[in-house]
This record gives structure tokens, C-alpha cells and sequence, in this order.
């Protein structure tokens, strides 16, 4: 997981240049800043929601009769 995910995460709306791999790396320019607590909280919600999304995919697979393998190949996946 990159900070870049993080942080459109928490402020999917932009407004924010990230210069490098910390909290201290990303500058506001528009929109509302957030705290480094509020950050290192969206860390935990982001992998929560991709855990999450995952779930409903292999759900959704489960439901198809679909392998992973099979999903991949017919969305012409690599």
C-alpha cells in the first residue's frame, strides 16, 4: 500500500501533492488538511475496505461459480 492510497482515501476530492513516503510528505494546496492521527486512523479503514471489497468479490465469484483464474481470463486479464 502506497501513501498516495491512503491519502486519496481520506480526500478522494485532491487538493494535496505528495513529495515523498511520510505524513510530513504531503503538502495541502486546496481543500481541508487532515491531522497525522486522522492519517495513521484512514490507514487501518483503508485496509479494513479493501479487506472488505475482497470478501465481496470472492463472494461474488463464489455465487458466479468462478475461480479467480476463470474471472481473470474472462475480463481478459493478464
Amino acid at each position: 500500500m502506497h501513501i498516495s492510497e491512503i491519502v486519496a482515501f481520506l480526500r478522494p476530492n485532491g487538493g494535496y501533492v505528495i513529495t515523498g513516503d511520510t505524513f510530513d510528505d504531503i503538502k495541502f494546496i486546496e481543500g481541508e488538511p487532515f491531522t497525522k492521527s486522522e492519517f495513521e486512523q484512514a490507514k487501518l479503514d483503508y485496509v479494513e475496505h479493501l479487506a472488505n471489497i475482497q470478501t465481496q468479490r470472492l463472494a461474488l465469484l463464489d455465487r458466479l461459480g468462478l475461480t479467480e483464474e476463470e474471472a481473470t481470463l474472462l475480463l481478459g486479464g493478464n
